[in-house]
């Protein structure tokens, strides 16, 4: 198999339509044109790193939404199986459906290989933390890839990618620090073809200076 081509920063955020668990379908691009989105993707239900990050996601819920982004978690599963999934490691977060994985391609997300996956010290020292939560390594349910990679993406509003970021190694999921930093710790809902840096503003947000 060969695997996709990754996407930059500015590419265009490929926009498809998945479903909740519910079976209704929600357009991507009806997310990110709300508020800039932060777009997580899982790999399989036995993943212990997966649920790891989930925890973080759900932890950081108020903090991440305060900081102007919207949050959606992609999975392999079948809806119904989904459902069961989120309620119990994403409560509270938009999960979507994509048991044929069209979005993870359409996103560039590659199969790992052993040393991504099974033989990094990373990877093991994440499945010791996740097994004091109580998680531990499971296979994947029927139809699920365990080769296949993660990744979480910072979509602006306009459909561009403003952050691309893919795993080294299936532990690899970002901090959330630097999810709620923006770029140089410039809010994500300032554009970026003016100054980036701490303290920068939207225009909108500035104060209104009287004469």
């Amino acid at each position: 198999m060969v695997n996709p081509k990754k996407l930059n920063f500015n590419s265009s955020a490929p926009d498809l339509a998945l479903q909740t668990p519910s079976g209704d379908l929600v357009q991507l691009s009806s997310l990110w044109a709300e508020k800039p989105l932060l777009l997580a993707f899982t790999r399989h239900f036995g993943c212990t790193q997966c649920k790891e990050m989930l925890d973080e996601l759900v932890a950081g819920k108020d903090r991440i939404e305060k900081s102007g982004l919207g949050i959606a978690v992609i999975t392999q599963g079948t809806p119904g199986l989904t459902g069961e999934f989120a309620k119990l490691f994403a409560p509270n977060l938009l999960v979507l459906a994509d048991p044929e994985r069209r979005a993870y391609r359409a996103y560039g997300l590659e199969r790992g290989n052993v040393f991504q996956t099974f033989l990094n010290p990373k990877v093991w020292s994440a499945i010791s933390r996740a097994r004091k939560k109580g998680y531990r390594v499971e296979n994947p349910p029927e139809g699920q890839d365990a080769m296949q990679m993660s990744a979480t993406f910072i979509i602006g509003r306009d459909g561009k990618i403003e952050l691309p970021y893919y795993y080294d190694n299936i532990a690899d999921h970002p901090p959330l620090d630097l999810l709620l930093g923006g770029v140089l710790s410039t809010g994500w809902n300032a554009p970026f073809e003016g100054p980036v840096g701490p303290g920068v503003q939207n225009e909108e947000d500035k104060p209104e200076v009287k004469s």
